[in-house]
């Protein structure tokens, strides 16, 4: 299963769900189902804007879990 570390990147970077939600300009229950890793599909211009918001990579932005 792959996940969208969004939460561990905001803490390091000191920011907040709630400023990531109004940086990103979406629906919050659809903001709300991406960070906690309840959806099926990101867009690729969702992907671009959170590394550019969170100075990391696609790579830092997803990992790997065995669940």
């Amino acid at each position: 299963m792959i996940k969208l570390r969004v939460l561990e990147l905001l803490e390091k970077n000191g920011k907040t769900k709630y400023w990531l939600y109004k940086q990103l300009g979406m629906s919050y229950q659809n903001f709300n189902r991406m960070v906690n890793n309840q959806t099926k599909s990101i867009r690729y211009e969702n992907i671009e804007t959170l590394c550019l918001l969170l100075n990391c990579t696609p790579n830092e932005l997803f990992e790997i879990s065995e669940e």
